[in-house]
């Protein structure tokens, strides 16, 4: 059986259009090619921060207009909600590097899993020495200071699962 020519242009471009990376729907992270079991890691160290209203996953105990800093998780399994901004490395303001955590509930799960620790282990841009902090009871509310300024690329790992994103730490003011 042959296929009309016209056809098979058409199938061609549709299936070229569906492989294209900036076709990613609005409020989904962009994220580059990895095998499954791993998260995927960005190309390049960049916070992805975004200000546009939190998904509805993410907006429990929030009130009104949800629109606030935030950083998904390269795979979307988690977003960095950023109540200081920008975050400061050796902060001399009085504020907090105040982060809370949210977590996507896990698909097909109607109660959430065992919680542990949120384990963040930091890597700044250029350096191959890991940072560890830990948010005692999963993610939530936390206070994330890391030791110097610079694009820090954070693996999270929780309640068996893991994640990745970019955050940039800046110079104090002053």
């Amino acid at each position: 059986m042959s296929v009309p020519r016209r056809v098979l242009l058409v199938s061609v471009l549709l299936l070229a259009g569906c492989s294209d990376p900036a076709a990613v729907p609005a409020g989904a992270p962009a994220t580059a090619t990895t095998p499954a079991t791993e998260p995927a890691v960005p190309a390049a160290c960049a916070e992805r921060l975004e200000t546009g209203r939190l998904p509805d996953w993410a907006d429990a105990g929030f009130s009104g207009d949800t629109r606030v800093r935030h950083v998904f998780g390269t795979r979307g399994d988690i977003v960095a909600i950023l109540f200081a901004y920008p975050l400061v490395h050796a902060r001399d303001d009085g504020a907090n590097n105040k982060i809370l955590w949210v977590a996507r509930p896990e698909p097909g799960r109607s109660e959430p899993g065992q919680r542990t620790p949120l384990v963040i282990t930091a890597t700044r841009d250029g350096t191959d020495t890991p940072v560890v902090r830990e948010v005692e009871g999963g993610p939530g509310p936390s206070i994330v200071d890391l030791p110097a300024a610079g694009c820090w690329r954070l693996r999270l790992d929780w309640s068996g699962r893991t994640d990745t994103m970019d955050l940039v730490y800046r110079p104090a003011s002053g």
